[in-house]
């Protein structure tokens, strides 16, 4: 049997934000492609944007914290066009407030979509990839997993042990014609912030967090981080660092997690504290926390943030 010609990419988390962007940059280059997301209405809602451009694809819609939903997805990818041969992990979940406010429920979902996710994409991939002895693996993972900030607790926790599973799987896979590329990105202008669930004094974690993710010296253009993403994965390289400020923080906290440490505890009582009434914590979506948000300051500051949401289909979901 003949080898398939086409170029076949699987993009997790591909509906918005960075998944899709990474999934429009494959296209680009000619992969054909096959997305997934959990949520249908925004999976169907990246398929059209990416048909429209010209993108040869199927969508099938897979929760990556699911095992059989994940061993049906990589079938139907590798089915799809006779072959799979980039596998990209970007699905991905933020919760952003004090441990306070914080259940284990949000450890158990951040594991489950950001540490486990790309594991059970990628061994469900693996028998394909090794009896072709060729394919590349891409993880996308965060500076949250090289270090830790407060308030983003479940989040680093995931992306440490994300970090960790695709450092070991490049030395795992190493002489099979396999490649494992690490992303840790810093700040990127996805719009996330809209999709982010928040927790604690949900509307002030907002402000800081919409800011900082929209911020031009502190955030990334995301699209010129999906085409370095991409090229960066299928060149093989073993780790990529996006964004000067995440370049430095893993740099000073490889070389002094001690001084990080305290300077991240310097930052700690400088953000929201968590409600005087625990009965009035929960968790908020980030397009609650902005419609209660009346700031003008705010709203400046989240002018690229908001523009970002718009155009990478970070509009509101009306199922989950």
């Amino acid at each position: 049997m003949d080898e398939p010609t086409t170029r076949t990419a699987l993009v997790t988390g591909a509906s918005r934000g960075l998944g899709l962007l990474v999934a429009r940059e494959l296209a680009r280059r000619g992969y054909s492609l096959v997305l997934c997301a959990r949520t249908a209405e925004d999976l169907y809602a990246a398929r059209d944007d990416l048909v429209a451009r010209g993108a040869d694809l199927l969508a099938v819609p897979c929760d990556v914290r699911n095992a059989q939903e994940v061993e049906h997805l990589v079938a139907r990818a590798i089915g799809h066009r006779g072959g799979l041969d980039v596998v990209v992990n970007v699905a991905g979940v933020i919760q952003v407030g004090p441990l306070e406010s914080v259940t284990v429920e949000e450890f158990r979902d951040a594991l489950e979509t950001m540490c486990l996710g790309p594991v059970r994409v990628t061994l469900a991939a693996l028998p394909h990839l090794r009896e072709r002895r060729s394919g590349r693996i891409v993880n996308v993972t965060s500076i949250g997993g090289k270090v830790a900030v407060p308030h983003i607790l479940p989040y680093s926790v995931a992306k440490f042990g994300a970090v960790g599973f695709s450092e070991g799987l490049r030395a795992e896979l190493a002489g099979s014609g396999i490649s494992v590329t690490t992303v840790v990105p810093g700040l990127m202008r996805t719009g996330s912030h809209v999709r982010a669930s928040f927790a604690g004094q949900s509307t002030k974690e907002y402000g800081w967090f919409s800011a900082a993710a929209s911020a031009p010296l502190l955030s990334m253009d995301a699209e010129r981080a999906a085409r370095r993403i991409v090229a960066a994965g299928l060149a093989g390289r073993a780790e990529v660092t996006l964004t000067p400020a995440a370049i430095l923080g893993a740099r000073v906290a490889a070389l002094m997690p001690g001084t990080t440490s305290r300077l991240l505890g310097l930052v700690r009582p400088l953000l929201p504290g968590p409600p005087a009434d625990p009965g009035k914590a929960g968790i908020e979506p980030g397009h609650r926390a902005q419609e209660r948000t009346d700031s003008r300051v705010l709203r400046r500051l989240t002018t690229m943030g908001r523009s970002a949401a718009r155009r990478f289909n970070q509009r509101r979901a009306t199922s989950t």
